[in-house]
């Protein structure tokens, strides 16, 4: 069996108490080769890159996705987990983001599969549709101090199946935000003893969900609200002898889109120091507490803040939260790591070949692309180790200068560090010419040649 470095190890041994014995071993291959692997991330290359082209029993290799037993929650428990160990200090809140990305797939028998409206190539004036596997992904939203910016680590993605494949069932189908509080509650049973606080978009703005996310202790929610929203005063407190059922509600106030353009509203100038990508950037905010309500549904308190541009390159927005005791820079810097979500979907496709896999099987299609999301985490934490025992290298040309590491960075980092483990030289280090064999030089080659 071939030898792994020991940070590698250290890493992905995490792992071990999900698999059995033989299973693990096979599984060892496939992660090691799908960090290795240019390209696309099936199998086959993956095989290809470790040097088992041979191998005749290479079936045995599909199992791990498609038969043998083993809990992918688990594994997303056991990733968490170390997660939080080596980024967050205990007395910090732990901050996930919630977001929702369309794998582009077809097949007949990819039965999961529904129409979606395409998020990247949809604009408000062109509308876009894309069949594909929808699925929601939970990342861990932290700065990394050698990147300078926030990072969203994936440790857990569901399959959000289409309404026809519900029906073809005969069950009921699962909304997003049904999905997304399964979700919330497994991560509060894992960790229990750290404030939770979960940002999405207005997707997830949804009084009935908010109602129970509010309802978890150390669990809170902050996204997007809608500037024509019906908020309410707090219910006055009920007088001693008072009949009737108790008010949910006090007096309506104006809309959010009225205190915009109010002369009276009292705005604050806050400075967010990453501002969605850009740098510094200064805005305006304005902040209450409010009630929001519609009729037959159950209110929910809230603290909103709407924040506008005094330069008006974006438009005025509102964010809320469910926390009451959250304050405006918690909740805006909070939000405003979500845009990193969509840099980590973005490079899962450019570098983890995200997309390019080929599994028709149902249980392989459920566990193939949270595997390949959770890569990005795994390759992140080996990264931050390899940073801290000061092996470090970013790639910069006269043209384009590089001061911080991107994962693209990180990527080449772990694949050197796993390639000069395989110990291939066979003369001294300090000579200009290195020999090596020939079936690892063939490798190298296969590897380059077929690299598109």
């Amino acid at each position: 069996m071939f030898s792994l470095p020991d940070t590698f190890l250290s890493v992905i041994s995490i792992f071990v108490p999900v698999f059995s014995r033989p299973v693990w071993q096979h599984a060892k291959v496939l992660l090691t080769g799908a960090v290795l692997a240019p390209g696309t991330r099936t199998v086959a290359s993956i095989l290809r890159i470790m040097g088992k082209t041979d191998e005749p029993h290479f079936q045995t290799y599909h199992r791990v996705l498609n038969r043998a037993v083993w809990s992918p929650l688990k594994a997303s428990r056991f990733l968490l987990r170390f997660l939080v160990a080596i980024f967050i200090p205990w007395w910090e809140p732990l901050v996930f983001g919630l977001d929702d990305t369309i794998e582009r797939r077809r097949g007949k028998q990819i039965r999961a599969k529904g129409i979606y409206r395409d998020p990247v190539r949809s604009s408000h004036s062109h509308f876009v549709k894309v069949s594909g596997l929808r699925w929601l992904s939970c990342m861990l939203l932290t700065p990394m101090a050698w990147a300078q910016r926030v990072w969203a680590l994936p440790f857990m993605t569901v399959l959000c199946a289409s309404e026809r494949f519900y029906e073809q069932r005969g069950r009921r189908h699962q909304l997003l935000t049904a999905r997304a509080w399964q979700i919330i509650r497994v991560v509060s049973l894992w960790l229990p003893w750290h404030e939770r606080v979960f940002v999405a978009d207005s997707s997830f703005a949804v009084l009935e969900w908010l109602a129970q996310v509010q309802r978890l202790p150390k669990t809170s929610l902050i996204t997007r609200l809608r500037l024509d929203a019906a908020l309410y005063d707090p219910a006055p407190p009920r007088q001693s002898g008072q009949k009737g059922r108790p008010r949910l509600k006090g007096k309506r106030r104006p809309t959010l889109e009225a205190v915009l353009v109010d002369d009276a509203t009292e705005w604050t100038t806050l400075k967010v120091e990453q501002w969605y990508g850009e740098g510094p950037h200064e805005i305006e905010v304005s902040t209450d507490i409010a009630v929001w309500y519609h009729a037959g549904k159950a209110p929910v308190t809230v603290r909103w803040v709407l924040i506008r541009d005094p330069q008006e390159r974006f438009k005025a927005q509102a964010l809320w939260s469910t926390n009451l005791a959250h304050t405006v820079e918690q909740i805006v810097n909070w939000f405003v790591r979500r845009w990193t979500m969509e840099v980590t979907f973005e490079e899962a496709r450019a570098h983890l070949g995200m997309e390019t896999q080929r599994q028709w099987n149902d249980r392989a299609i459920a566990r193939t692309t949270p595997a390949l999301l959770s890569l990005y985490s795994i390759i992140t934490l080996m990264a931050h180790l390899l940073i801290e025992k000061g092996v470090s290298h970013v790639r910069s040309t006269v043209w384009y200068t590089k001061t911080y590491p991107t994962f693209s960075d990180a990527i080449a980092l772990v694949r050197r560090h796993l390639w000069d483990h395989i110990h291939f030289s066979m003369s001294q280090q300090e000579t200009d010419m290195v020999q090596i064999p020939r079936a690892l030089f063939e490798r190298f080659m296969d590897a380059m040649s077929y690299a598109a």
